[in-house]
């Protein structure tokens, strides 16, 4: 081989050396492992208005990349880097993630969603704060819309029925959803769950979904086992029925604002308000909680019954003595105040 040929020879071995150095190095660069390795999987939160040296900032705090050189790189050869290309939001890094993938999902704001869930909310203020645990919804700026009577309207509803919009579930939502995206988001739901079948029901019994809704809120309030739901469901029926007051505890302890007391008074039945059912007739303004859809759909399937009357058994199971007549009920309410005095519950 000649001297010439040799060299070529070399120089080829060379460049090709050189190459397959450089491919490796990039083939790592763009693919290899570089996200929480050996690690859980962990979510990344961009706030709204967050720049490229924010995010580089959160990873690094949180520990996210193993090399911040190659991320860097890969994000300036896609564009991540320039203004307007970092989209706010909660993005679920997976363990071995590559810095491609990543700057990918983040270029494009591919969010992963939260759950939010809300079950058992007695109050607006308790409603927002769980609602929005896991959301960048401001909670105070969200009760300022609930009680504001323009915004309820515009759903076909008051500050006082507005909480009858919430069907407690669990739902998939963007971190970055907005207090009024969360409002639409929460109509929609409300509309889908009352479906033909279900208004008819209502229809059935005399009542308006809205009106459906703060009865169960008074029924949830009163039962412990959910068997009994449609037959307290049923008593609270035939008393508006009858044109009784519904005469409903839960509503007295809702408009005095105090959830420790277990046993009311007799000052407390005269307390003025119109979610007192002791002193006024008919439902009170709106619901006294958010009930759930298994108490809603048991109103509207109450138990058709000749009870008028019930209070809750002595033996203090949370189950309740059902009766006829008013004799009946003093019988079974006399036996209960005993078991109360007993144990000594007075409020």
């Amino acid at each position: 081989m000649t001297t010439r040929a040799k060299i070529i020879v070399g120089i080829f071995i060379g460049v090709s050396v050189l190459l397959a150095v450089f491919s490796l190095y990039f083939y790592q660069v763009f693919f290899a492992a570089n996200f929480l390795v050996n690690k859980p999987d962990k979510a990344l939160y961009i706030p709204p208005k967050a720049d490229f040296k924010q995010v580089i900032d959160s990873l690094r705090k949180g520990e996210f990349f193993n090399d911040e050189v190659s991320f860097r790189f890969v994000a300036k050869l896609l564009r991540y880097q320039d203004r307007g290309k970092v989209k706010p939001g909660r993005y679920l890094i997976k363990s071995g993630m590559n810095n491609l993938a990543v700057v990918r999902k983040l270029r494009n704001g591919e969010q992963d969603p939260v759950r939010v869930t809300f079950t058992k909310v007695r109050t607006k203020q308790e409603l927002v704060k769980k609602i929005t645990r896991h959301l960048i919804a401001d909670p105070m700026r969200l009760l300022s819309l609930l009680n504001d009577p323009t915004v309820t309207a515009a759903y076909g509803f008051t500050p006082e029925t507005i909480v009858a919009m919430f069907i407690p579930n669990t739902y998939q939502m963007y971190w970055t959803t907005s207090e009024e995206a969360l409002l639409q988001r929460m109509k929609q739901e409300y509309d889908r769950f009352w479906t033909p079948e279900r208004k008819s029901k209502a229809d059935a019994i005399g009542l308006t979904p809205l009106q459906v809704s703060i009865l169960a809120s008074i029924v949830e309030a009163e039962i412990k086992w959910h068997e009994e739901a449609s037959r307290i469901a049923g008593v609270y029926l035939n008393r508006l029925n009858a044109n009784w007051k519904l005469e409903a505890d839960p509503t007295v302890v809702f408009a005095i604002g105090d959830f420790t007391i277990k046993r009311l008074s007799a000052n407390d039945l005269k307390y003025d308000s119109p979610y007192n059912t002791y002193l006024y007739k008919g439902l009170p303004p709106g619901p006294i909680n958010v009930p759930s859809p298994e108490v809603i759909d048991a109103t509207l399937n109450a138990e058709k019954h000749r009870y008028m009357f019930f209070c809750a058994k002595e033996d203090l199971s949370g189950y309740h003595a059902f009766a006829k007549t008013y004799a009946e009920h003093l019988a079974n309410a006399f036996r209960y105040h005993q078991a109360l005095n007993r144990i000594g519950i007075f409020r």
